[in-house]
């Protein structure tokens, strides 16, 4: 409601945190953060707001990274064997960057298969926030007029 009231529409709002949120979930660890401040800068978005649709996404973005793995697998037809859960986060904890250096192929895979899916989901998200935000405001009213 703070965001609403100091200005954003709800559509703009729904927008922000969707986009946060689909960016959070891209399967790149550590760029999440930089891709939304970038993105906030260039489209004038709030700012707190993405982030923090960002930072709420990061722990499905740790979820997704295999279903991408394998989609990206699937998409290219790769040769080479997609990680199995437990072996791909041993990499990561031992040895985050050597871990993301030696999967970089698969990454690139991976993304491929994150911006197929982003925009529809973005878009699902975003009319699905902008409804509920749309009602806030009159919701609001009919509880301060109780």
């Amino acid at each position: 409601m703070d965001w609403l009231r100091q200005g954003l529409t709800p559509r703009q709002l729904a927008f922000t945190l969707a986009l946060g949120f689909a960016i959070g979930c891209i399967p790149l660890l550590g760029v999440t953060t930089a891709i939304c401040t970038l993105l906030a800068l260039l489209l004038r978005l709030n700012m707190p707001a993405i982030q923090a649709a960002n930072w709420l996404a990061m722990p499905l973005q740790v979820v997704l990274l295999i279903p991408f793995l394998r989609m990206g697998h699937w998409l290219f037809s790769a040769k080479d064997a997609v990680l199995d859960r437990s072996e791909l986060f041993a990499r990561l904890q031992s040895a985050p960057w050597h871990a993301m250096q030696q999967m970089s192929g698969m990454l690139l895979q991976a993304v491929v298969a994150w911006l197929i899916t982003v925009a529809p989901a973005c878009l699902l998200l975003a009319l699905l926030l902008t409804a509920v935000f749309s009602r806030l405001p009159r919701m609001a009213e009919m509880e301060a007029g109780d």
